[in-house]
């Protein structure tokens, strides 16, 4: 996937109300931006890291701007526009890139299922059956070597897709659950039991319910992210 338009660097200032952040470009223009992540971005954002945004030319847009990039503590790059894990799957999904899930002949996004009323991200068909995929972005890496860790905060919606994965794989049904990981230097992903002690559990509970948990790893750059490569997952 490339970025429709080139990003600008800039330092960030603040973020604040979720959805604004205020930065300052390196001519020294300050903008308000869209910041496209309702998480916490632990460890995606300290005051005056570097950014990187792309602006809009939609005169209806109220803000100019859209935050894409950040770089960590750590020095890694991170994607904290939640919004592009979908359409990297779905572009590696099409390319034939996560070999788990090739072979489908059919491919539908956003489809109602399970007993909570929730929404899977993807519904592939196969000559076998449907597979339903749940899609989680993962910014979150420490310091502890190259594992990222998935929440960054507590998420309740995240353990209800969960037990509805579960429940599918129960009745029969395969169920897959996908971390994206936009996050460039990592090797592998774990839970974040120490933020979210509840969704470790419930991923537990949807292993041992026949849900398979996969990984893929991203390459990144201010030009382009790519989904190109399979990360283990340490349970």
């Amino acid at each position: 996937m490339r970025f429709s338009t080139p990003l600008e660097e800039g330092r960030l200032l603040r973020r604040y109300k979720r959805f604004l952040a205020d930065v300052v470009t390196a001519e020294g223009e300050h903008l308000c931006i869209h910041c496209p992540n309702t998480g916490s971005m632990l460890n995606c954002m300290s005051e005056g890291g570097r950014v990187w945004f792309q602006r809009s030319s939609d005169p209806r847009r109220k803000l100019a701007a859209t935050w894409e990039l950040a770089e960590t503590p750590q020095g890694r790059l991170a994607c904290v526009n939640t919004a592009r894990a979908n359409s990297l799957v779905e572009e590696a999904l099409r390319g034939g890139v996560i070999e788990e899930l090739a072979g489908f002949t059919a491919l539908r996004r956003e489809v109602p299922y399970g007993a909570e009323n929730s929404r899977v991200d993807f519904r592939l068909e196969f000559p076998e059956g449907p597979a339903y995929v749940e899609v989680k972005s993962v910014t979150l890496g420490f310091d502890e070597g190259h594992v990222a860790a998935f929440p960054d905060a507590v998420t309740s919606r995240g353990t209800r897709h969960l037990r509805e994965l579960a429940a599918l794989a129960r009745e029969g049904v395969r169920a897959v659950l996908l971390y994206c990981v936009n996050l460039s230097g990592i090797e592998a992903v774990r839970p974040a039991a120490e933020i979210d002690p509840a969704y470790a559990a419930a991923l537990a509970e949807a292993r041992a319910a026949g849900v398979e948990i996969i990984a893929y790893g991203v390459t990144l750059s201010t030009e382009e992210i790519r989904l190109v490569y399979r990360l283990p997952v340490v349970l």
